[in-house]
């Protein structure tokens, strides 16, 4: 049987300020086939997608369009050219129907301006009706499941005779019935001789629906392999197998009290039964997919998240934690993955967004002591050497390392003790970074309980006494540092191996 490639990019390269994000990537599409392109977070997955999708300008490199070199350069223009993207966040009108969001904005027309509602439904219905989905074009989307969303939006890509489907984590909010549904109606568009590039972290369903598998890992195309041709240890140590490089200056504390507890945490539909201690000195890692649940379970010790069931110990006491004011009343600070929109109030000064959490100790009869801010503040740039014009500089106008020490150092100024760090090194420069690293050293060597959360193995691996692993909301391993291994980690990572 002769082999149709519809899609060939050669050698894509994409630079941003100061990083590489893809170094030379090659990636192949056939007709009628599912393409599964893996990899561990921040490989460079989706920045490829991007760049097929229009929503990103390749740096260097050839796209090739059934065997025509093309530039796309907008959404809308791939869209034209037969590229569809489904995303894990639905791009649909929940109160339109179904048909309605199908044909938005190409809505047949009886004359100018009035459209024809019944050719739309009539054709929206085929379309739903060929993928086997039982859902009516007449149905608003907002009574809709999820898996019947997930179907409008593939019949929404049909509709534009899309030639090249990417399908973003399509089953992440599926159950298993609905998974199946949405194979099949996968298999229908197979055989139509769609080709169909698949981004998913689920081996197991690799292994089900996919032809052949790319796997990135750090910008860089690893290999390319026929999905019956490969296991799941193969796949996990092509997108892991790396040197840990001498970049994590680790200094190990000897753990003291403990200092926080967690006991059969769980929050609706996010977390599940979670346990855990955490003691002085300690850098527990939790290691984890994107929605894993570690950002939520930072959130709920936080005061964030509201819990359903469970508690929390606070230095052996039982605490309700309900609010982020009454967390940082109890010694604990937060990081926040989002440091722009949740950490730092970015139209304020370096001085004020330090001593935000500590307004209390700096005021007298409702006054702010205006001595006291400054010499708390010029202590902690200096003492984590933020480069900045002065006290008074916005603090939107710092670079993202010198951002990061300002929220490190309003906790800091807190004397919080127990510190919550959710991936305290994105976005920053590589001896930024160094610097963030020392200082969680230096405060676990002075008795600070320290839980980390990060998307890169080598840095949970490299910083962390002990690791937690999460997926779908659950603890599915537990290791070490001496056991630790990047195989082992995405393993439960994957829902590979559970513990509870």
């Amino acid at each position: 049987m002769d082999i149709l490639v519809i899609l060939t990019m050669s050698g894509i390269r994409k630079t941003f300020p100061g990083v590489v994000a893809l170094d030379h990537v090659d990636f192949e599409l056939r007709a009628g086939e599912v393409h599964v392109l893996l990899g561990e977070n921040g490989a460079g997955k989706s920045t490829l997608m991007k760049i097929l999708s229009g929503a990103h300008q390749k740096t260097a490199g050839r796209l090739c369009l059934h065997g025509r070199e093309v530039e796309i350069k907008s959404p809308k223009h791939a869209l034209a050219l037969g590229i569809s993207t489904i995303y894990q966040e639905f791009n649909l009108i929940s109160t339109l129907t179904a048909g309605e969001n199908i044909f938005l904005g190409r809505e047949p027309l009886r004359f100018a301006g009035v459209i024809d509602y019944r050719k739309l439904f009539q054709s929206a219905q085929k379309i739903l009706d060929d993928l086997g989905a039982a859902i009516s074009a007449r149905a608003r989307v907002k009574d809709l499941g999820v898996a019947q969303k997930q179907m409008v939006e593939v019949a929404k890509a049909l509709s534009l005779d899309a030639k090249i489907l990417i399908m973003d984590e399509p089953t992440s909010a599926l159950t298993e019935h609905e998974i199946k549904e949405l194979f099949a109606a996968i298999r229908r568009m197979k055989a139509r001789g769609v080709g169909i590039i698949y981004i998913s972290h689920r081996l197991e369903e690799i292994f089900e629906i996919g032809d052949r598998v790319t796997v990135l890992r750090d910008g860089k195309c690893v290999g390319t392999r026929d999905i019956q041709q490969v296991t799941r240890l193969q796949l996990i140590t092509m997108m892991v197998n790396r040197e840990l490089a001498q970049q994590y200056p680790k200094q190990t504390a000897a753990p003291g009290e403990e200092i926080l507890r967690v006991e059969k945490v769980s929050a609706p539909g996010v977390l599940t039964n979670i346990h855990f201690s955490l003691r002085r000195g300690e850098v527990l890692g939790i290691a984890g997919l994107l929605g894993s649940g570690r950002t939520e379970l930072a959130r709920a010790i936080f005061g964030v998240q509201a819990i359903r069931s469970g508690q929390i110990y606070i230095k052996n006491i039982p605490r309700r934690i309900r609010s982020p004011r009454a967390a940082i009343a109890l010694g604990m600070g937060f990081l926040t993955e989002d440091r722009a929109s949740q950490g730092l109030m970015l139209g304020r000064s370096v001085k004020e967004n330090i001593v935000l959490p500590s307004l209390g100790k700096l005021c007298k009869w409702g006054v702010i002591k205006q001595k006291e801010e400054a010499a708390a503040a010029g202590h902690f740039v200096n003492e984590l050497r933020i480069k900045t014009p002065g006290l008074n500089q916005r603090v939107m106008f710092l670079s993202g390392g010198n951002q990061q020490k300002v929220v490190l150092s309003k906790w800091l100024c807190r004397q919080a003790d127990i510190f919550i760090f959710d991936e305290p090194t994105r976005g920053i420069d590589v001896g930024s970074k160094v610097e963030i690293y020392h200082f969680i050293n230096r405060l676990a060597a002075d008795g600070a309980g320290i839980i980390m959360i990060s998307s890169e193995l080598p840095e949970i691996l490299g910083m962390s006494d002990r690791i937690l692993v999460m997926h779908q909301g659950r603890i599915t391993g537990e290791f070490s540092a001496a056991e630790a291994a990047q195989e082992k980690i995405l393993q439960c990572a994957l829902g590979e191996r559970h513990v509870n």
